[in-house]
Formats: C-alpha cells, sequence, structure tokens
C-alpha cells in the first residue's frame, strides 16, 4: 500500500521502517527453507553446502526405502482420521458455542482451544497416563484420539470466525418455508460455512502430520510416523536423505496453505455475494 503524497517524513520512515522489519523476519523464516532445498538435491554423502554435485539418488532412496513408505502410509491414515474426526467434532463444537449466549461462554472457548496454549509436552504426558489407564496406549485408535485433541481447537476457531458473519436470516427463511433443522443445516448453512470447515480441517490436518511429542509417548515402536522417522534419522545420521524428506514437507505445506487461501477467497464470495 503506498503513502499518499502529502504524508510526512515521519509517516514515511513508520511506513517504510515497518516493511524492512517484515521482510527482514520473513528473510529470518524462510531462510532455512531456501537451503535445505538446494541440500537435498546433493550427490554427497553428507549434508554440505555449496554442492559438490547435482543428484536425485536421495529422493530415490527415499521412494524406494520400506520404512519411509511405511511411515507415510502411517501418517496419512492417522492424518485422514484425525481431520475426519476433528472436523465432526470441532463443527459441532462451533456450532454449539455460536448459538449459546451465557456469562461462561468465554471461559468454555478458553477450555476448548486450551490445548493450543499449554506446552505440548505436558499434554503428552498427560495423554499418556490417560490413554495407558484405559488401555489405548500403543493403539492407532489411541493415537487418533490423542492427535484429535490437539487438531479439534483448529476446526472450532476457524467454523467460529465462519459463523461470525454468517446471516441468521438465511437459516430462519428456510425454517419458515417448511425445512426440518437437519434440512436447513445441510442446505443453507452448511454451503456458506464450509470453506472454513475445511480450512479447519486441513490445519487439523497439518497438526496432525507434523506432531512428533505426543507421537514419542503414546506410540508403539512399530507406529512409525513420517516425523518420527525423521527424528529417528537425524539421532542415528544426519543423510541429504532427511533433507529430500523435509522438502516433500515443505511442499505438501505450501499446497495445504495455498488450498486455505483458496477456500478462504471463496467464503468470502459466498458472505459477501460477489
Amino acid at each position: 500500500m503506498a503513502l499518499p503524497a502529502y504524508a510526512s517524513l515521519e509517516d514515511r520512515l513508520w511506513h517504510y521502517g515497518a516493511r524492512l522489519i517484515c521482510y527482514a523476519v520473513l528473510l529470518f523464516l524462510v531462510l532455512p527453507i531456501v537451503i535445505i532445498v538446494p541440500i537435498s538435491f546433493t550427490s554427497g554423502d553428507m549434508l554440505a553446502f555449496p554442492l559438490p554435485g547435482f543428484s536425485l539418488r536421495w529422493y530415490q532412496r527415499i521412494l524406494e526405502g520400506a520404512a519411509w513408505i511405511d511411515a507415510a502410509k502411517n501418517s496419512l491414515f492417522i492424518g485422514i482420521s484425525t481431520t475426519i474426526l476433528a472436523m465432526a467434532l470441532g463443527t459441532s463444537a462451533a456450532m454449539g458455542l455460536w448459538r449459546m449466549h451465557f456469562r461462561w461462554k468465554p471461559l468454555l472457548i478458553g477450555l476448548i482451544i486450551s490445548p493450543l496454549l499449554i506446552p505440548i509436552v505436558i499434554t503428552a504426558v498427560a495423554m499418556y497416563f490417560l490413554l495407558a489407564r484405559i488401555g489405548l496406549w500403543g493403539t492407532y485408535a489411541g493415537l487418533i484420539l490423542a492427535h484429535t485433541a490437539l487438531a479439534v481447537p483448529f476446526v472450532v476457531i476457524t467454523v467460529l470466525a465462519t459463523l461470525d458473519g454468517f446471516d441468521t436470516n438465511l437459516a430462519r427463511a428456510a425454517s419458515n418455508l417448511g425445512a426440518p433443522p437437519l434440512t436447513a443445516f445441510r442446505k443453507v448453512t452448511l454451503p456458506i460455512i464450509f470453506p472454513g470447515i475445511a480450512s479447519g480441517g486441513l490445519f487439523a490436518f497439518a497438526t496432525s502430520f507434523d506432531e512428533i511429542v505426543v507421537t514419542l509417548f503414546i506410540a508403539a515402536p512399530e507406529q512409525r510416523t513420517l516425523p518420527r522417522q525423521i527424528w529417528s534419522g537425524v539421532r542415528e545420521y544426519v543423510s541429504p536423505g532427511i533433507a529430500a524428506v523435509a522438502t516433500l514437507l515443505i511442499l505438501v505445506s505450501i499446497f495445504l496453505l495455498v488450498t486455505v487461501e483458496l477456500l478462504r477467497r471463496r467464503s468470502e464470495r459466498l458472505r459477501y455475494g460477489k
């Protein structure tokens, strides 16, 4: 956004100074990613920059490695299951909170999103003792439930933000025309808030797909996910194969971010009728 011609010198200094700080912070955050991507194409056996040569052998080794393929399958299965469960629970909770009007509503919302605020190690220890007590430690069901507890707040936040601009007169009009509550929700409310639900689901998937601390506490030794496989690889020997896996995960993250942005724009078009 350009400054008007009549802006004072102080305004210009604040404007360009803030932009410079933003660019510096962005560079600080992105620079490690910019370095790790070319390292994944190295022909050497060690992480080194500049590259001794260009090669795709580390990608080939990752794609042909049974341990990495199994870890990817586990991550996808757990991530997709977590996403479905988190979308169902988070949307239901958001709809209930949106319709409720009482004094302690902010406190209830705070409790629901508390997994985002509590240190992840404390959450992992608490989940370990709970799941061990009910016999779900070391099972996929327990791991999915633990990841869902971390993912639900993202769905609740995004759906509540979408419902904040929802016109309740649309649902009332559907009810006045004889539509049952479930039909009115399915045909009127759901299409409008679906971009928010889908955005929350993408955040839930990313949270589960990237989770390592809770997985280390709850998963059995044979239940290896991609983050856990990377963690094991870093402990044993840091090879360029780790950089290749990290590059693939970066591509997945970029795809998720682009999808979230497209859903956000679609939600704005539906909300304002553009």
